[in-house]
């Protein structure tokens, strides 16, 4: 990915809640990728839901710098974790960060069996 311009606070560096959405950018490629999009699956009443997120950041991105954004995924009972680190082109870490989601199916929390199933190959 590469940083856009509006994304750089006044310092010129990548603003610190803009690493959320390059998380969750990941996040919906891979599941994507895995055969599950966010419309996909919310069409079929299920919804991933984010109940918790720690983020380091390591070193800052600027404007116009290119970036690498990979994930590990886990499961812990009813909760799929995400282990995610954002590099830089010299393959220094920008943000290392744990996210943690749960599902829900028409609003009611599930043990996420459907994404399991989804991604059973990754966990």
């Amino acid at each position: 990915m590469k940083v856009r311009d509006y994304e750089v606070d006044s310092e010129g560096i990548v603003n610190n809640a803009i690493y959320l959405h390059y998380l969750e950018h990941t996040r919906h490629e891979f599941c994507e990728w895995a055969g599950l999009s966010f419309r996909a699956m919310h069409e079929q009443g299920i919804d991933p839901v984010l109940n918790k997120v720690e983020i380091t950041y390591k070193t800052p991105l600027r404007l116009g710098e290119r970036f690498v954004s990979k994930l590990n995924i886990t499961r812990n009972g009813a909760r799929f974790v995400f282990i995610q680190d954002i590099y830089n082109m010299q393959g220094q870490p920008v943000v290392t960060s744990k996210v943690s989601c749960v599902a829900t199916r028409n609003g009611r929390l599930t043990r996420g069996d459907e994404l399991a199933e989804a991604f059973k190959n990754y966990l």
